[in-house]
């Protein structure tokens, strides 16, 4: 699938929400990920009140977010998930974001399984990272099944112009029902980045260990992304449409 891209530089201020910026420009999302700022969950309240909370200066990190935008326009344009029609982006969700589950997680569940057997006795926290990421994986796996199978195709239908797809209250439930299993993904996830501190490994951690951290830190990653190209463009998008042809 050709997918749509973007070269022009977005303006935004401390007011713009934080998901319109990285719905205008996706690779601006490593920039909150490193300061620790929820674009994704968080993503439609604005970028000053998001800062303050993480008590950093708004009009440094505002400048932070010019600069790499600058350097981002002089470079490879970033695939525009904004730009998608309903149907390609959820095409490319599941193409980018639900394959990448399906092979990471089970792979990610038994490191975390391998680890707490071998090294809970020096760490008791080993037990509950993989308690999470088995609960995670559960969790997960259940979302997408929930959205392949009924969202996306209705998504789909409505774009389409199915007849009985006309009907916003229709629609509304199960994103509401999505937007409520983001939220428990991302606590899982924080929850995770809280007890590896920041999935950064000890001096003693083995091999296998420092591989389930990095893995961790990819995913959380993939699924700020994922997640905010649902809550913040496909989900509004499909529920506008739906309301302006009821």
């Amino acid at each position: 699938m050709n997918q749509p891209t973007t070269t022009e530089v977005p303006s935004f201020t401390l007011e713009t929400t934080v998901g319109a910026i990285v719905a205008a420009r996706p690779a601006l999302a490593r920039i909150f990920e490193k300061l620790g700022i929820d674009y994704c969950c968080g993503g439609k309240r604005p970028l000053a009140e998001l800062v303050r909370a993480r008590g950093l200066d708004p009009a440094t990190v505002l400048a932070m977010l010019e600069a790499a935008t600058s350097a981002l326009a002089a470079g490879t344009a970033e695939v525009d998930a904004a730009a998608m029609t309903l149907t390609q982006l959820a095409d490319h969700i599941e193409q980018s974001h639900h394959d990448y589950v399906k092979a990471e997680l089970p792979r990610l569940v038994e490191m975390a399984d391998r680890v707490a057997r071998k090294h809970a006795w020096r760490d008791e926290r080993l037990k509950e990272i993989a308690e999470t990421v088995t609960l995670l994986a559960n969790e997960m796996f259940s979302h997408m099944a929930k959205e392949e199978t009924i969202l996306f195709p209705f998504v789909r239908q409505l774009e389409a112009g199915a007849p009985d797809a006309f009907h916003c209250g229709s629609i509304a439930n199960p994103i509401r029902q999505m937007e409520d299993e983001h939220e428990f993904a991302g606590r899982a996830v924080a929850r995770l980045r809280e007890l590896t501190g920041g999935f950064r490994p000890d001096a003693d951690a083995c091999n296998t260990h420092r591989a389930l951290l990095g893995g961790l830190e990819e995913f959380e990653g993939d699924l700020h992304r994922h997640v905010h190209k649902e809550n913040n463009i496909l989900f509004p998008r499909a529920l506008a449409f739906a309301t302006s042809r009821n």
